[in-house]
């Protein structure tokens, strides 16, 4: 285990579910001398390189436990790296008001699902498990995720009260893996519809088996339903899920935008809430620049630091 406190060379890059849209130049990305980053931390009692976290925690802090911000990594289930969101966290932590965690997970290429939500909520139980040690309140989490990220963050939202899904990694097994709220950037979330609803042009075909789909489940989703549907977050959609803020843009030609559609028509019908900002033109990836990131750092302030607005879905224009 290291830490950092000035500067971390890494890929800063906003990598996604198989593409590298609107990513970053890899170069040194600058964390303040305010901020103490401590990486490759074990979550699992492994030795795994995948089954580490990183912490970015204030140094002044004051006397109160910080809300935590936990960021899982897009990249087709197939690679990517935790560091990959790191610019953002910065940004979230230079406010003085979050402690962000990056959290790796263990590839498809490594390991089947349900491992890769295994190991999320594993990192979940950790976190909460040494909350008080790291001066983080346990009971105020909220979960990013971009893409498969997004997949990720959604099943954490949506299978915390699923026992089927906790998995028995680390020490901490008795410890809940539950989130406060989830902010899912154009993750899919119906693999038995994947693209049956997909908008002509978007260059998504049905008939033709995903692959990295395929290889997260060991197999083609029409030869796996089952299995499909287990790692589907519509699946476990109950009333008593945390509040979702879900983003994704209707010219997404890798997750269909109808994903994130069904997903929240899915919130909305079990009373869960559930608000939909759809990014108009916006493909897979957009980037900075559309008002979403102000959105989603509002979203953290409303349902982790008591900052009240009224959240309604509304349409943005990509740029």
């Amino acid at each position: 285990m290291q830490t950092l406190s000035l500067l971390y060379v890494a890929t800063a890059a906003f990598f996604v579910f198989g593409v590298a849209a609107a990513a970053k130049e890899p170069g040194e990305i600058p964390t303040p001398a305010s901020m103490i980053y401590t990486i490759d931390v074990p979550y699992a009692d492994t030795d795994n390189p995948r089954q580490a976290l990183d912490l970015l925690i204030p140094k002044d802090s004051g006397n109160e436990p910080l809300p935590v911000i936990v960021y899982i990594h897009g990249g087709a289930w197939n690679h990517g790296e935790r560091k990959w969101p790191l610019y953002r966290m910065v940004e979230y932590v230079a406010t003085g008001d979050y402690a962000a965690v990056m959290v790796g997970y263990r590839l498809s290429g490594e390991a089947q699902w349900p491992a890769q939500i295994h190991d999320c909520k594993a990192a979940i139980r950790w976190l909460r498990a040494n909350a008080k040690r790291l001066g983080l309140d346990a009971d105020r989490i909220g979960v990013m995720g971009d893409s498969a990220g997004g997949h990720l963050v959604a099943m954490l939202g949506t299978s915390g009260d699923v026992s089927d899904m906790d998995g028995e990694l680390g020490s901490d097994t008795d410890v809940s893996s539950r989130v406060s709220c989830v902010v899912d950037y154009y993750g899919p979330a119906d693999f038995l519809h994947l693209y049956k609803t997909a908008p002509e042009g978007t260059g998504t075909d049905q008939n033709v088996p995903y692959p990295t789909v395929a290889s997260l489940l060991g197999a083609p989703i029409g030869d796996a339903p089952e299995k499909a549907a287990s790692a589907s977050p519509v699946t476990y959609v109950t009333a008593g899920d945390p509040p979702f803020l879900i983003l994704h843009g209707t010219a997404d030609s890798v997750v269909p935008f109808s994903q994130s559609e069904v997903l929240h028509t899915a919130l909305r019908n079990a009373d869960a809430p559930s608000t939909l900002i759809t990014v108009e033109g916006g493909r897979h990836g957009w980037g900075p620049g559309t008002g979403t990131d102000e959105l989603s750092l509002g979203f953290f302030d409303h349902h982790l630091r008591g900052k009240t607005r009224k959240w309604e879905d509304q349409t943005l224009q990509a740029r």
